[in-house]
């Protein structure tokens, strides 16, 4: 059991999707991260285990790599692609409510802002320390926030942006979520954002990178705080 699980763990954080996958080269012609979920659950290990001792532990790794420079974009999208191969192969799992996700995030990048690179990078690693991520893309406004709390019911909201011009619609996002959802914990990001703005704002927490997000998540998951 064991083995397959370290094996598993190893084709997500290196990023070998498939055995079809030539990435990387020395794990060419081998089982990839699809194979080997299959594998395991053949072997009757428990989707919660295959989840637990083998995706989570990798992606977690991958997001600490990256936030310490020992790994780069390019790496990361890689190893989510890979896990998301896995993740294919547990779907039925999760719908049928034998496997459950932590919970659910609602991700946007704000009004007036069109990039996504850092939002769609914490996306997979929300995603890959299994949470549930609604992601509602670029040019957000707060009454599409508001709308998406309403419809899917969440605790945390991630806001992002990349321009000094457009961090400044984040206080009004953060206004208009707390009038209509007092509870709610707002967490910003983006380059030109930092601690002192997010106080002034009103969010609840500051990250430089995807991986910090991850850690205050599941630290509020793990100590019951949801």
């Amino acid at each position: 059991m064991q083995e397959v699980l370290k094996q598993l763990a190893v084709c997500i954080e290196r990023g070998k999707t498939n055995r079809d996958s030539k990435y990387p080269a020395d794990l060419a012609g081998t089982d990839g991260a699809a194979e080997l979920t299959q594998s395991a659950l053949n072997q009757n290990i428990s989707p919660w285990d295959i989840l637990n001792l083998a995706l989570l532990p990798a992606m977690q790794s991958v997001g600490e790599k990256f936030r310490d420079s020992k790994i780069f974009i390019p790496e990361v999208l890689i190893a989510s692609r890979a896990m998301n191969a896995s993740m294919e192969i547990l779907k039925p799992y999760f719908i049928s409510g034998e496997l459950k996700l932590k919970g659910k995030i609602i991700l946007g990048t704000v009004t007036g802002d069109l990039h996504d690179i850092g939002k769609n990078l914490l996306k997979m690693v929300l995603e890959g320390g299994g949470w549930e991520v609604i992601d509602l893309g670029v040019d957000v406004k707060v009454e599409k926030f508001v709308e998406a709390v309403k419809n899917n019911p969440a605790r945390f909201v991630g806001l992002s942006a990349l321009l000094t011009t457009t961090m400044l619609n984040m206080k009004e996002i953060v206004a208009g979520l707390k009038k209509e959802f007092p509870g709610l914990l707002i967490v910003i990001g983006g380059a030109p954002v930092n601690q002192s703005f997010a106080d002034e704002i009103n969010a609840d927490a500051y990250f430089p990178d995807p991986a910090g997000m991850l850690h205050y998540v599941d630290s509020k998951y793990l100590n019951g705080e949801l």
